[in-house]
């Protein structure tokens, strides 16, 4: 393997095409939290909690457009 310096590999990673870079940031991210079958099982079920509250209209959906309309008036 060749060895990179810091700057020599950020600038290959900017040259990358899209769906390889995807890959590697999917790659980086799963180096950084190995794969749990019982973290798997608990969003699961979060998952499964969620999608229940939105289809029983226990839970208040807000259009994606208003929240960052409301986020920029906070911070303008």
């Amino acid at each position: 393997m060749i060895a990179l310096n810091a700057n020599q590999l950020l600038a290959e990673v900017d040259s990358m095409p899209l769906d390889l870079k995807t890959k590697l940031i999917d790659k980086l991210l799963r180096s950084l939290t190995p794969h749990s079958e019982s973290i798997d099982a608990l969003w699961k079920q979060e998952i499964d909690k969620r999608v229940d509250s939105i289809e029983s209209g226990t839970v208040l959906l807000v259009d994606g457009n208003e929240v960052f309309q409301k986020i920029q008036k906070r911070f303008a």
